[in-house]
C-alpha cells in the first residue's frame, strides 16, 4: 500500500496524531535535531533558551502532544494555545520567530516520522501549525496592550514548613491580576531563562502580596533554589497568570476538590475565593500526602473549616483518589484537581468512572505538560 492509500480518508487530527505517535519512541532525538537546525540557522534565537538545554529537550514534544491531544476540543486548544502565546512572551519571542520555529519543526519531523511521513501529512502540519502559531502571535500581541512580559517580585517572606517545602511571599513591582485556582511561571536569578510553574497559594490580597508553595524536587534547578537558597530581599521573575482551574460562581453545584502534596496551594486559593463570594455551594476538600508529616498546611485548612459551615477537609495519607471514591458518590459535584500529574490523571479517570461528566472537571495538568 503506497503513502497515498494509506492516507486516503485520513483528516488532519489523525494525520497529526499519528506522526506524533510513530515520533514518540525517538522524541529526545527529534527534538534535539530541532533545535540543532534552530541555532544554526536562526542564531538569535538561542538567547531564549537557558544555557544548560537538559531541561529543555522534551518541552517542545510534550507542546506537540498536547495540542495534538486537543485537535478536536477547540475551544480547549485555543485556551491552551493562547496561555502559551502570552507565557513565550517572557522569553523575548517575537511574530517573525514563529515561522522559523515552523521550518525547523517540519524538517525535524520529516527526518524522524519515517514511513508515514507524506504530502498529505505534510500538509497536514503546514496548516496545523500556521492556526497553532496565529493564535499564540494574536495572544501575545493582544497581551502587550496591558501587560509586561514579566514581572519583577521581591521575597519578603521565606518559611520552611518542611525539610522539603517552603512557603514564598513576595511583592511584585507593579499590580498583579489572577484568579484563583490559577498558576504562573517563576524564574530565580540563580538559574536566567529557566521558568517553572507555580500555583498561587491565596486569593488576590488587599496588600498586592502573592504566596506560593514550593516543593525541592531532585535536579530541580528553580525548586531547590527557591526552597533551599532564595532569602528575604532576593527579587524573582514572574511571568503571567495562566491555567483555566478556577470556580464558576453563576453555577450552583457543590465543589469536590483534590489537593496532593503542594497541589493543595491552588485548592487553598479557591477555598479563600469561595468564602468572598459568600457561598452557600458544600465544599468537601481532600488533602493529601504521602506521609502525615507532608499535611504541611492542615492546620491552615483546618482553620478555614472552623470558620465556613459548608467547607469539610478530608486529610488523607497514602492514595488520595481512591480514598475520594470511597466517599462518593460525587455525580452532583463540579471537581478540581491538583497535584503531581500521575495523582490528576488517575483522579480524573476514578471520578469519570464514577459518573462524574468529563465536562464537570477542570485540572490544568495538560498544561503543566508545558513546564516554561
Amino acid at each position: 500500500m503506497t503513502n497515498a492509500q494509506r492516507d486516503e480518508g485520513l483528516g488532519d487530527a489523525a494525520l497529526i496524531r499519528r506522526t506524533l505517535e510513530y515520533v514518540s519512541p525517538v522524541a529526545d532525538e527529534a527534538t534535539g535535531y530541532f533545535y540543532a537546525l534552530l541555532f544554526l540557522h536562526h542564531p538569535h534565537t538561542r538567547d531564549m533558551f537557558p544555557v544548560a538545554m537538559d531541561t529543555q529537550r522534551d518541552r517542545l514534544f510534550k507542546a506537540l502532544l498536547a495540542a495534538g491531544l486537543l485537535l478536536e476540543e477547540p475551544d480547549r486548544l485555543t485556551a491552551f494555545l493562547r496561555d502559551l502565546g502570552r507565557g513565550h512572551r517572557k522569553y523575548g519571542t517575537r511574530s517573525p520567530d514563529y515561522p522559523a520555529v515552523g521550518q525547523c519543526l517540519l524538517a525535524a519531523l520529516a527526518r524522524y516520522a519515517g514511513e508515514v511521513w507524506s504530502p498529505r501529512t505534510e500538509a497536514a502540519w503546514v496548516r496545523a501549525y500556521a492556526a497553532i502559531s496565529q493564535t499564540m502571535i494574536d495572544a501575545a500581541e493582544e497581551d502587550a496592550l496591558r501587560n509586561p512580559p514579566w514581572w519583577l517580585a521581591e521575597i519578603v517572606s521565606h518559611e520552611a514548613r518542611t525539610t522539603d517545602v517552603a512557603v514564598l511571599i513576595v511583592r511584585p513591582e507593579q499590580p498583579y491580576a489572577f484568579t484563583p485556582g490559577q498558576y504562573t511561571a517563576i524564574e530565580t536569578p540563580w538559574w536566567p531563562r529557566v521558568w517553572r510553574h507555580y500555583s498561587f497559594a491565596t486569593a488576590p490580597r488587599a496588600d498586592g502580596l502573592l504566596s506560593f508553595h514550593v516543593r525541592a524536587v531532585p535536579a530541580g534547578w528553580v525548586s531547590t533554589s527557591l526552597v533551599r537558597r532564595a532569602r528575604p530581599g532576593d527579587v524573582v521573575r514572574l511571568g503571567p497568570p495562566l491555567g483555566s482551574m478556577t470556580v464558576d460562581h453563576t453555577a450552583a453545584s457543590d465543589l469536590l476538590c483534590l489537593g496532593g502534596g503542594t497541589g493543595i496551594a491552588p485548592i487553598r486559593a479557591m477555598v479563600e475565593d469561595v468564602a468572598r463570594h459568600g457561598s452557600h455551594r458544600e465544599m468537601q476538600v481532600f488533602y493529601g500526602a504521602r506521609r502525615e508529616d507532608d499535611l504541611y498546611d492542615l492546620e491552615n485548612l483546618r482553620r478555614f473549616e472552623r470558620a465556613y459551615s459548608w467547607l469539610t477537609v478530608h486529610p488523607v495519607v497514602g492514595a488520595l483518589p481512591e480514598a475520594v471514591s470511597r466517599r462518593g458518590p460525587w455525580t452532583e459535584y463540579d471537581a478540581y484537581l491538583a497535584g503531581p500529574p500521575p495523582m490528576v490523571r488517575s483522579g480524573v479517570r476514578i471520578l469519570t468512572e464514577g459518573g462524574v461528566p468529563a465536562g464537570a472537571i477542570r485540572h490544568d495538568d495538560l498544561e503543566h505538560l508545558v513546564r516554561d
